[in-house]
């Protein structure tokens, strides 16, 4: 059968950068070709300093991401969020499509995506497993909308609402992809929650995991952006999206934030940790709490008091 290859290529100071776009909407995995540090890798991987000159001849400067898509997925749909958000990011890119025969990787994923706890109270199980255990559990399985809760960036998100929640909270999710976060505070206790995304297939399928997880008639799921679709105040928002996206909608936070409300951002790289947190304090928010697993930063805000 055959896979779409969508590749990313950038320049190697930016490859952090798209390698955590890509990931946000990663199903079948992603593959990253970096050439900058060929011939160190080589020994430290396979002790060898002989290596084919059609390597030797790969561009050092550059590195490309690749992504895999099913072949029952509609690239059509996903082209256009990775170049809205590339082109938010504010880096140079080229980006390509390529047909790649592969395996079954759909069904491969299970070999790989197994229950796993978060927090005291967690558990994120896939609907193909069964799991005994005392926690709440959310089910979600991998899909094209980014957040199962394997990465960094949703571990550390969940982590923090599994602390925050206490109960009757109204929530805004801002890049909702998979809807995991916004799940996860109404099975919490959550009084309500909405989420938002630019990505119609996003929302699509945070309806579904809002259903087979229970919690739909308190999730309302929108396409479009924070400016035009979110409403009211709220007790929770959060954002595991970009840093260039976070630095964006940073300065429209603390309107739509209740008394003591908290502003969970993640999705930053660390090497843009300072930046953002430079961003969040220009934008009238106070970071409380900053977390970081493997690369990955997750900050907790509060509004400053006036």
């Amino acid at each position: 059968m055959e896979w779409t290859d969508i590749s990313i290529t950038v320049a190697k100071r930016d490859a952090d950068t798209a390698e955590a776009i890509a990931t946000m909407v990663a199903n079948g995995g992603i593959y990253i070709e970096d050439y900058s540090d060929l011939e160190e890798q080589a020994w430290e991987i396979a002790h060898v300093d002989l290596i084919e000159q059609e390597l030797l001849d790969k561009p050092r400067d550059v590195v490309i991401v690749h992504m895999y898509l099913a072949p029952d997925e509609n690239p059509a749909e996903i082209l256009p969020l990775f170049e809205e958000r590339l082109k938010a990011s504010g880096i140079a890119y080229q980006l390509n499509t390529a047909g790649v025969e592969q395996e079954d990787w759909q069904n491969a994923w299970k070999k790989y995506y197994h229950a796993m706890d978060i927090g005291e109270r967690l558990a994120i199980v896939p609907g193909w497993e069964k799991y005994d255990t005392g926690r709440t559990v959310i089910t979600m399985d991998p899909g094209m909308a980014f957040g199962t809760g394997t990465h960094e960036t949703t571990s550390l998100c969940l982590e923090m609402l599994d602390r925050l929640v206490q109960g009757s909270e109204r929530v805004l999710d801002i890049g909702t992809g998979s809807g995991i976060l916004a799940i996860a505070a109404l099975k919490l206790g959550a009084r309500e929650a909405e989420g938002v995304d630019i990505d119609p297939m996003c929302v699509r399928t945070a309806g579904e995991n809002a259903e087979r997880n229970g919690v739909s008639d308190r999730f309302r799921v929108l396409v479009g952006d924070l400016s035009d679709k979110a409403s009211g105040r709220y007790d929770l928002i959060t954002a595991n999206i970009v840093a260039s996206a976070i630095l964006s909608l940073a300065p429209h936070v603390p309107a739509l934030m209740a008394p003591g409300a908290q502003f969970i951002a993640s999705g930053i790289i660390d090497e843009r940790k300072e930046e953002v947190l430079d961003g969040l304090r220009a934008a009238g928010l106070t970071a409380v709490e900053v977390q970081e697993k493997r690369g990955w930063v997750c900050i907790r805000c509060e509004q400053k008091d006036v």
